[in-house]
């Protein structure tokens, strides 16, 4: 199992790439929290995938602990991203990829570690006992969201559909995504403008 943070994009609306943010000017910026949080869930690797600002964003997620991934053409939008990752992943050992966007300020390490537990669960009773065919996603009322575990049979699939801004959505929806109700830990909202914050 490895952690998959998708910190690439310029945060346009924001004014300013969103791994750079705080919440507090003296707390942790977004793209270590979200390398922290998944580590606290028990993610011991950890990968960023960086883009707009990319060697800000970095050093920050490298001193979080984080591996660093850079999407040259990260300005194509989430897809871009998500391949990049997926490529660096591949040459681990991994079985699944636990996917995270860093603008998810109120997801917390419990919607990491209950994902993760449906997940294993699943993975037990199933035939082959292992997370690679699995799809689980969380949801915050029933809508979906991240964290996105994504098994690594899916992953050439993935990269495939994943263009412009679509990332993973496509192959969710067509195949069999366990859906885990988080909506009691966060809202799961992003933050897209200074307002959200």
């Amino acid at each position: 199992m490895v952690g998959l943070v998708l910190a690439a994009g310029a945060g346009r609306r924001m004014g300013g790439p969103k791994g750079l943010l705080r919440l507090a000017p003296s707390g942790p910026t977004f793209v270590e929290t979200a390398v922290a949080r998944l580590r606290e869930a028990g993610v011991g690797e950890v990968h960023v995938v960086v883009g707009a600002s990319a060697s800000a964003v970095a050093a920050l997620a490298e001193k979080a602990g984080a591996r660093v991934v850079e999407a040259p053409d990260w300005d194509e939008g989430m897809g871009a991203s998500l391949r990049h990752g997926l490529d660096a992943l591949a040459g681990t050992s991994a079985q699944a990829a636990l996917v995270m966007l860093v603008d998810l300020p109120d997801v917390g390490s419990a919607a990491h570690v209950r994902v993760l537990e449906v997940a294993r669960a699943s993975a037990a009773s199933a035939a082959d006992g292992g997370l690679g065919s699995l799809l689980v996603r969380a949801a915050y009322d029933g809508k979906p969201g991240h964290p996105v575990l994504l098994g690594r049979e899916h992953w050439d699939a993935i990269r495939e559909g994943a263009v412009g801004d679509r990332g993973a959505r496509g192959h969710l929806d067509a195949a069999s995504t366990l859906l885990v109700e988080c909506g009691d830990l966060a809202t799961g909202r992003d933050v897209d403008r200074p307002a959200d914050l």
